[in-house]
């Protein structure tokens, strides 16, 4: 018998048992976040609406809306100096916008491939709710199908990301670990294989890790504005200037003024600044800065 013959046998059945195992969950996930000629429809439905907006009757707030609050100062999110007349409300970050402005700086997000809302202020890193959106941004009902729509393709898609090794997407699974394993490697490299989620590169050191892997320069960006952002004075007392959510883990910066009590505007949840706790008793003690961001264990 020629074994040569029989090695390479052996090989082809393996790699044919991996691409059959890896192939199916390849083609669930593109079904998921939909095939290019999908993902390209809707980048033109969010151009085709953005151009819209620019010939459509500009929307305006009811200045009769006892649940807005109006403020007489300049449009935060018109980036374009378009000039939009209708007045001005806060939003939960305390970032002035129209609902015009506010409708195309998320139009934008979406087109980037974003699932969330975040103010688009320097600095500012508060997420807002789809709610709170859609309230402010006065969305039509065409336009609130596009947005779900856009939002949950760019979620699946950000769930998403070509290994490092075989080029394939990998669908991760476990939101507390960045170690994710590749079936085909593994059986390519005759070994297992697994990569880090943050920095794209083969897993190094112990797992499950959240933070980062062992490799030179992985990091996580949230973590490292929570490790360096400014110190602030909140009613007498220094802390840190950005907490993030002890419930879902969104950065949130506080503006110096007004209450240490917080409502995250994602998952609603209070919590003191300075503690950190969701149900503080005054007086508390400053809680350190956060080394790690909390992962919303959804009900």
């Amino acid at each position: 018998m020629d074994w040569s013959i029989l090695g390479r046998w052996f090989e082809e059945s393996r790699l044919t048992e991996a691409r059959l195992n890896v192939f199916p969950r390849i083609s669930a996930a593109r079904h998921r976040r939909g095939d290019c000629s999908t993902l390209e429809q809707l980048h033109q439905e969010l151009a085709r609406l953005t151009r819209d907006r620019g010939v459509r009757e500009e929307k305006r707030y009811d200045p009769k809306d006892r649940t807005l609050k109006f403020v007489e100062t300049e449009d935060e999110l018109d980036f374009l100096y378009e000039g939009f007349t209708s007045r001005r409300a806060l939003m939960s970050c305390g970032h002035a916008v129209t609902p015009t402005s506010l409708t195309n700086w998320c139009l934008k997000q979406l087109d980037e491939g974003e699932s969330r809302f975040v103010c688009g202020q320097t600095g500012c890193n508060v997420e807002w709710s789809y709610e709170e959106v859609c309230k402010m941004a006065l969305l039509t009902p065409e336009e609130k199908k596009l947005f779900e729509k856009a939002r949950k393709s760019n979620s699946v898609k950000a769930n998403t990301k070509a290994c490092p090794g075989c080029e394939c997407p990998v669908l991760k699974t476990d939101l507390f670990n960045l170690k994710v394993h590749c079936t085909l490697c593994t059986v390519i490299r005759r070994r297992s294989y697994d990569f880090c989620w943050q920095c794209l590169k083969e897993w190094k050191g112990p797992d499950p890790r959240s933070d980062r892997c062992d490799n030179d320069g992985c990091f996580n960006q949230s973590v490292k504005t929570l490790e360096t952002c400014p110190e602030m004075l909140l009613r007498s007392v220094k802390c840190p200037s950005v907490r993030a959510c002890p419930t879902c883990g969104i950065l949130q910066q506080h503006w110096k003024d007004g209450c240490r009590n917080v409502t995250c505007p994602r998952c609603k949840d209070e919590f003191c600044f300075l503690c950190l706790s969701v149900a503080c008793v005054h007086p508390c003690s400053v809680a350190p800065r956060q080394t790690s961001v909390p992962v919303w264990q959804k009900k």
